[in-house]
């Protein structure tokens, strides 16, 4: 972290030279990742002779969402909690929003060792429109070694801080998310007979 813009531009240099050039970004590169910035510096640089292509890799929520079970079925808002290039009242305003709205919300670095606080100012505006029994999943080192993975409830997540840090993704549910055999599920709105929704 940090020096995102000097790996990008470095990488644009060596393209320019006429060099095969690879940026490579944990997850998804065109999710918080650095295909953006890649494109970014070109715009600013003039140059569109340049040939760009973004491999897609799979993003860390998607991966959490695989080992929570099927929590993103429907509507969802991604929001980072990390205010280095994001000013703190305007991730408020979307959290409230996404919270306001429904959404299953997943927050992105939730904390860090210098940045602890968002994430409690997060879950207490979550927790103005949500219930405190409503599901959450904690991810850690989602499809790495070390992965953790906890089931847990709105009103719970405090007492978990600790197992929190930016390696991190938490799946805030909405108000129809439910555990089944273990696993987080919001559903999609199909109507099953004599199933969970009728």
């Amino acid at each position: 972290m940090t020096h995102e813009v000097e790996r990008c531009a470095k990488a644009v240099e060596f393209a320019k030279a006429g060099k095969a050039v690879a940026v490579v970004s944990s997850g998804d590169a065109g999710i918080y990742g650095m295909a953006g910035l890649v494109f970014e510096l070109l715009a600013a640089s003039g140059d569109d002779d340049l040939k760009v292509d973004v491999i897609p890799g799979v993003p860390a929520f998607v991966a959490a969402a695989s080992i929570l079970g099927a929590p993103l079925m429907h509507d969802f808002a991604s929001i980072s909690l990390s205010d280095l290039l994001t000013d703190w009242p305007v991730i408020e305003e979307r959290i409230e929003a996404a919270a306001k709205a429904d959404f299953v919300i997943i927050l992105y670095n939730p904390k860090s060792s210098k940045r602890v606080e968002g994430l409690g100012k997060a879950l207490s505006i979550i927790g103005q429109h949500r219930k405190g029994t409503t599901p959450v999943g904690i991810v850690r080192n989602a499809s790495r070694e070390d992965e953790e993975a906890i089931l847990t409830t709105l009103d719970n997540v405090p007492a978990l801080s600790d197992r929190i840090d930016m390696l991190t993704i938490l799946v805030v549910g909405n108000s129809s998310t439910f555990l089944a055999l273990g696993r987080m599920v919001t559903p999609r709105g199909y109507h099953l007979e004599g199933g969970v929704r009728a």
